[in-house]
């Protein structure tokens, strides 16, 4: 993910500020107070001093990161703790994996989202190779009208026709499926695995679905969860695609 550039002149911005004020209690003082003579001069010094020496800004940037980054973590887990019911047994979302799995992963995802296809196999890896991690989807439907139309029909598939026919429509969509998602396309899809592609279809407007998908939604946003794919684990966020070693790197840190 590209970091915003404002998202950089303000680390940087505090960067400097840091730096202008670093010192000892005995050196500290008001730069506000200073005359404009003062204020100038201190300036040529400052811009001097940095200047011969980048590497403090540097060291400052870094500082600054690492705590906005432990202060974003803590957020997340504030949040996943609060909302921990509905992440991890809402009642309604498909469960893979191991049911009985130490450690739950929890992945909100768009079928029309680059980076989910992208992870599916590597999830669906990370998942099999462990064998005690409990995996749950949420639906999120966030690029427009045809993701939304490809997760009411996983849902409905859920609902009318079970977990294993859901399984099915979720990895085909990823791996096999191309073109304008409808209605229309997706039943024949799901014929074409098995299914009976004309109920599920049938099924897409239901209030069930809709509910499922409302409730999705509702909870992202108190999760402040703005993309996908996003991951939940312990009382972790991870907002993006990882590399199967990152995520397994991070189960284990969940696990430790």
């Amino acid at each position: 993910m590209t970091r915003p550039a404002f998202a950089k002149s303000g680390a940087f911005a505090l960067a400097l500020t840091a730096t202008l004020t670093l010192g000892t209690p005995a050196l500290a003082f008001d730069i506000t107070s200073m005359t404009q003579p003062e204020s100038e001069a201190f300036g040529e010094a400052v811009r001097g001093y940095l200047m011969e020496n980048p590497g403090v800004l540097m060291e400052v940037i870094a500082e600054l990161e690492a705590q906005q980054a432990e202060a974003q973590a803590t957020g997340d887990s504030a949040m996943v703790l609060s909302n921990a019911a509905d992440i991890y047994e809402d009642g309604h979302s498909w469960v893979g994996g191991n049911p009985e799995g130490s450690l739950t992963v929890v992945e909100f995802i768009d079928y029309r989202c680059g980076y989910c296809r992208k992870a599916h196999s590597e999830v669906l890896e990370l998942v099999e190779t462990d064998g005690d991690i409990r995996y749950i989807v949420k639906e999120f439907p966030i690029l427009g009208e045809e993701s939304v139309i490809a997760s009411q029909f996983a849902v409905a598939a859920l609902q009318v026709a079970g977990p294993e026919a859901y399984e099915k429509v979720n990895h085909g969509l990823y791996t096999e499926f191309r073109g304008a998602m409808t209605a229309e396309r997706l039943a024949a899809f799901a014929t074409d695995l098995g299914l009976d592609g004309a109920a599920i279809a049938a099924g897409m407007d239901s209030p069930e679905v809709a509910e499922v998908l409302n409730e999705n939604q509702l909870l992202a946003q108190r999760l402040q969860i703005e993309g996908t794919p996003t991951f939940v684990m312990g009382d972790q966020l991870l907002r993006g695609y990882v590399p199967l070693e990152g995520m397994r790197a991070m189960v284990a840190d969940v696990r430790g």
